[in-house]
């Protein structure tokens, strides 16, 4: 969540300690929020950048982002994407459960050198009127939407316009990913 220029986060067990009525407060309050500006709701977990940190990782997120930013993944995804001056990867695994959105935002984050942006799905058999969709934001009020899909590897340049549509009541899962940037600078 987001709280004025502040990310406001909490664990599961955080969440829920918080009183019901204080829960429901914060969850309007992002919605109120949502309206004006810049707002998500979702569950993460995220991989920390420092290099140290990431070979001691022995989850499965660690993993992946260490073969996102092997040598050989690397020189691959800089021939796909262009950015020739890419040095490593970071990532997070993301979750949205019904009301769960991302607004509309471009990614462009001051010296944190992100080229691509990607979005590796883990949800099989979601349907697109569950919400959860990618939609990339055109000129002139125009969308592309991709929607959640198993296996699938989507990168997209940054800066650009994108949002996650909110995952509706009828999800019978939540919406699974890992995302994260291709970032050039020298990895800590």
């Amino acid at each position: 969540m987001l709280s004025g220029d502040r990310v406001v986060e909490f664990d599961r067990p955080g969440w829920a300690a918080i009183p019901p009525n204080r829960a429901e407060a914060l969850k309007l309050a992002v919605y109120a929020a949502a309206r004006a500006g810049f707002q998500f709701r979702f569950d993460s977990i995220r991989v920390s950048d420092a290099r140290y940190d990431r070979d001691a990782d022995d989850t499965p997120l660690g993993a992946f982002v260490r073969w996102m930013s092997s040598p050989s993944m690397l020189a691959a995804l800089r021939t796909i994407t262009g950015a020739d001056d890419v040095r490593f990867a970071d990532a997070q695994a993301t979750a949205y459960a019904p009301g769960d959105f991302l607004t509309v935002h471009d990614d462009a984050v001051a010296g944190k050198h992100r080229r691509t942006a990607y979005v590796f799905g883990l949800t099989p058999n979601w349907r697109p009127e569950w919400g959860g969709l990618l939609l990339f934001h055109r000129q002139a009020g125009k969308l592309r939407a991709v929607a959640p899909d198993f296996n699938r590897l989507t990168l997209f340049s940054v800066p650009q316009d994108h949002s996650v549509s909110e995952v509706t009541r009828a999800a019978p899962t939540r919406r699974y990913s890992v995302t994260g940037w291709l970032r050039a600078g020298a990895q800590p």
